[in-house]
């Protein structure tokens, strides 16, 4: 009886040599998973955050008796509009008033001056906090939608907060962020993946 002998030598260095040959695209594409996770993370706390200050701008620590509606800040003042969306992002993001600017508008907002009040543009002022990305300009609240149907007694105004956020990827390097790039708000610059993240909340407040 003839026994046939099997050589696993060359099909076990054969593997080796498809496993070396397919780790950089496998590395490739888990840092570019990793990477957009990261910053989906980013944008949904970012969102929430702006909300979270909206619904506070027009409700605040007031009871169902008072008027005012909370002031914009100090960012450094607890009850104020700037301080709670801060509170809201610290934790949730890296380094929040140093890569992040907050945009608060309210009827408490540039010394309680509402911009061109009594008309049907009228609308609040605005009041900023933090340094915004570079490039970035803020963007005016908008006016009542129904006191542009012609009517002349303002009821409400929107109040507005708006977060700009310059976000780093956790892993730098072009091609680990080739997912990121597809974005129109990520940049790359000198191998360097950057992404301007800008969202904002409008609610009325009864003027």
């Amino acid at each position: 009886m003839r026994m046939r002998r099997t050589v696993f030598g060359s099909q076990s260095g054969q593997s080796i040599v498809e496993t070396l040959l397919m780790m950089p695209l496998l590395l490739t594409l888990l840092l570019n998973a990793v990477n957009f996770a990261y910053y989906f993370v980013y944008l949904v706390n970012l969102t929430g955050s702006q909300r979270s200050g909206a619904e506070y701008a027009i409700m605040g620590g007031a009871s169902t008796a008072a008027t005012a509606v909370p002031k914009t800040g100090p960012d450094t003042a607890p009850l104020t509009v700037s301080y709670d969306t801060y509170q809201d992002l610290t934790g949730a993001i890296y380094a929040p008033k140093t890569q992040g600017a907050l945009q608060v508008c309210s009827p408490s907002a540039g010394g309680g001056v509402l911009v061109n009040p009594g008309t049907t543009t009228e609308r609040a002022s605005c009041d900023t906090f933090g340094t915004p990305p570079a490039g970035f300009t803020w963007t005016n609240p908008h006016s009542d939608p129904e006191l542009n149907s012609g009517s002349t007694a303002p009821a409400f105004v929107l109040s507005r907060v708006d977060v700009a956020y310059k976000f780093i990827p956790l892993i730098p390097g072009t091609p680990f962020n080739l997912a990121l790039l597809v974005a129109p708000s990520c940049t790359s610059s000198n191998g360097n993946v950057s992404c301007t993240f800008h969202r904002f909340a409008e609610m009325r407040t009864m003027n």
